[in-house]
């Protein structure tokens, strides 16, 4: 079986480092991930049904429009209280090539075979202008 990931909008995120930056104040260690091991947590209404399969995939995160940068899901628990998730990522963000996608209200599934590559180094699509990429992607041009 292929894996299986998410996607998710980065709402109110400007750009990748505006996402890196409200990351890197949510960081926090333990949970359910492995011991020691810090993570990013990630609140949702609900557990995903395929939670078993999503572990060790990615949740790919939409910024403008488009894929953008993926880290891994490291693992899932329960907030105390309120019945909501907590979906751990990895504080690793790897941009991946820009891909289109329409925004969307908390998580998508997101097939193996529907999930942008990661941005190889001195890939040109991480050096364009963020409009200029946009358009580019939409036509299948990068």
């Amino acid at each position: 079986m292929s894996q299986l990931h998410i996607s998710k909008v980065a709402v109110g995120c400007s750009g990748l480092e505006a996402l890196r930056r409200r990351q890197e104040g949510r960081l926090v260690s333990g949970g359910s991930a492995p011991s020691g091991v810090s993570f990013v947590p990630i609140v949702t209404r609900f557990r995903p049904k395929r939670a078993e399969e999503l572990l060790g995939g990615s949740i790919y995160w939409i910024l403008q429009h488009r894929l953008t940068a993926r880290q891994r899901i490291l693992g899932f628990a329960d907030s105390a209280g309120d019945g909501r998730t907590i979906i751990e990522l990895d504080p690793e963000l790897v941009p991946v090539r820009l891909h289109p996608k329409r925004a969307h209200q908390g998580w998508r599934y997101l097939p193996a075979q529907d999930a942008p590559a990661d941005l190889a180094e001195g890939d040109v699509a991480g050096l364009l202008p963020p409009p200029l990429a946009q358009a580019l992607c939409a036509l299948a041009l990068i």
